[in-house]
């Protein structure tokens, strides 16, 4: 445990450290430079070609993301707001033709009571809703 900490500790220094202006000025500029990114002498291996082609496909592959985000994520989350906006105004609509609530039906099976809650008067439940719940008292 106690050398993954310390591991832990001196990646976190060093990046730190490649992070300082003096040392990324440099770094940017050498990235930066007009070569097409040929290798050159020991530099040009396998794996520096490969890590070049991974690089170049991991920009490719974020930029196919953040344009699938941007041109299909937020236009389907607008219309389906939308659509969820339009079905709650025809369910109040629904509900304004049907009878008030004190005529409607009180059938057996609906507010049972064996006793009565320990809040407010007793006879609402936790999640009662005045304006679709309805109970005659006897």
């Amino acid at each position: 445990m106690f050398p993954q900490r310390s591991l832990l500790r001196t990646s976190q220094r060093f990046a730190a450290q490649v992070r300082s202006p003096a040392v990324r000025s440099g770094f940017q500029r050498r990235l930066a430079s007009s070569e097409a990114s040929a290798f050159t002498g020991a530099e040009d291996n396998a794996f520096n070609r490969e890590r070049q082609a991974v690089k170049a496909h991991a920009a490719a592959t974020s930029d196919l993301w953040r344009k699938l985000s941007i041109y299909a994520v937020i236009p389907a989350l607008l219309i389906s707001g939308l659509n969820a906006y339009n079905l709650w105004n025809e369910h109040w609509a629904h509900w304004e033709h049907m009878p008030p609530l004190e005529e409607r039906t009180e059938y057996e099976y609906q507010n049972m009571r064996v006793r009565n809650f320990f809040w407010g008067d007793g006879d609402k439940t936790l999640f009662w809703n005045d304006k679709v719940n309805y109970h005659k008292k006897e």
